[in-house]
């Protein structure tokens, strides 16, 4: 296992985490032994950074990860979980929260804390309760270490954001089809400017980028390699190669893909790709950027929308289902991202296009926004849409 340190707290961090947001499944519920076996052994091969969350499979994966860390497991790590903003109605209610999540995993404080899911509006809501005064509080009672935020947003909030708190650290989605998506590579390198510890989560997009079969015009770039590699070890590399990253989350719940991971996270060294190497992997992502349904680089210029569509989100999950394949997870996201539980509150879906045309003028990939966003609901959404937004609103609203 390689390590990087973390540059305001010298922790020295396995450059691969351990993600409890796909833990393996029996009946409808968390293979609690297997679950437990995966993440124990994980340890034992030097992976010592554990990510949570409230809303994980449904509240369960905490209360999970406390079970795995028993019998002396907990000192061995360092465990990461997350303030779930969307049920922070008051400045009393991260107290709350953040108690009984240290008592869901057993713990008498959280190693990596973060602030869930921020983009501009929830930020903005969140400081106005006193998010940073919590953090503070938190610290000095030695409830947490150190204090870090999640990233969903448009990049024109995360730099405010970063300057917003003293956080030490910060957590975004980065992969090498989305280096100018959300916060991108000009929001890593700002965060890596200002001292923050990056953790980058997606890197596979979900696994997508890792299947063993990709479409056909990307396996022949792969094949073009002079050291042939795996799809997953292409992408994990390329992100691991930027020495601003210090640990790489994989929701790993498969034995094989732990073995694989673990074995790429011993040789991944920054800059440890060749130029060439490099250009195969930008090749790989232009190619699968051809096969993308809207040409959307989620700039955001679009925004906001009077009608209250979240365009840039409607169009990364469309895109997503018909680049990879993946139906079932893209429209849950869809559904779950798009009903704003985690953002403004307020739905953004595709279907509530009214089709005013004041975003045609903004957009400088010159899409026909209202027409696509057609396409959008008639893709995603369907006739038991409703019913699917509530059941995924009763899996994030489960709260105290």
């Amino acid at each position: 296992m390689l390590y990087r340190k973390m540059p305001k707290t010298g922790d020295e961090l396995s450059i691969l985490g351990f993600g409890c947001m796909r833990l393996p499944m029996a009946d409808g519920k968390i293979d609690e032994a297997r679950a437990i076996a995966q993440i124990r052994g994980a340890i034992d091969r030097g992976v010592n950074y554990m990510d949570t969350a409230w809303p994980y499979h449904g509240g369960e994966s905490e209360p999970l990860l406390g079970k795995a860390l028993k019998d002396g497991y907990r000192e061995k790590v360092k465990v990461a979980t997350k303030l779930p903003t969307w049920l922070i109605d008051t400045r009393q209610d991260m107290d709350r929260y953040l108690n009984a999540q240290l008592e869901r995993l057993g713990t008498d404080h959280i190693d990596y804390y973060l602030v869930h899911a921020l983009e501009g509006v929830s930020w903005d809501r969140m400081a106005a309760l006193g998010v940073g005064e919590f953090l503070d509080q938190a610290k000095r009672d030695g409830r947490i270490v150190n204090a870090g935020f999640s990233f969903h947003g448009l990049g024109e909030d995360f730099a405010r954001i970063v300057d917003g708190y003293p956080w030490e650290f910060c957590q975004i989605q980065y992969n090498y089809l989305d280096k100018q998506f959300q916060a991108g590579l000009e929001g890593l390198e700002y965060a890596a400017s200002k001292g923050l510890g990056v953790v980058v989560m997606e890197p596979l997009r979900g696994g997508n980028l890792g299947l063993p079969t990709p479409p056909p015009a990307v396996a022949a770039i792969w094949n073009e390699a002079q050291v042939k590699r795996t799809p997953v070890e292409w992408a994990l590399r390329w992100v691991w190669n930027h020495p601003g990253v210090i640990v790489l989350l994989s929701g790993m719940n498969e034995e094989a893909h732990i073995e694989q991971n673990l074995a790429i996270a011993g040789e991944a060294h920054p800059g440890s790709l060749t130029a060439q190497e490099m250009d195969l992997v930008d090749r790989a992502g232009r190619t699968y950027k051809e096969l993308m349904q809207v040409g959307c680089t989620g700039c955001g210029y679009c925004m906001p929308c009077p009608a209250g569509v979240q365009i840039p989100k409607c169009f990364d999950f469309f895109n997503k289902m018909h680049m990879f394949g993946n139906e079932e997870e893209a429209r849950f996201m869809y559904a779950a991202f798009g009903s704003g539980m985690t953002g403004t509150g307020q739905p953004g879906f595709a279907s509530q296009c009214v089709a005013c045309g004041e975003c045609l003028e903004k957009c400088p990939q010159h899409i026909a926004i209202p027409d696509e966003l057609v396409r959008v609901a008639a893709g995603m959404e369907g006739s038991d849409f409703q019913q699917r937004v509530e059941a995924i609103k009763g899996h994030f609203k489960s709260g105290l």
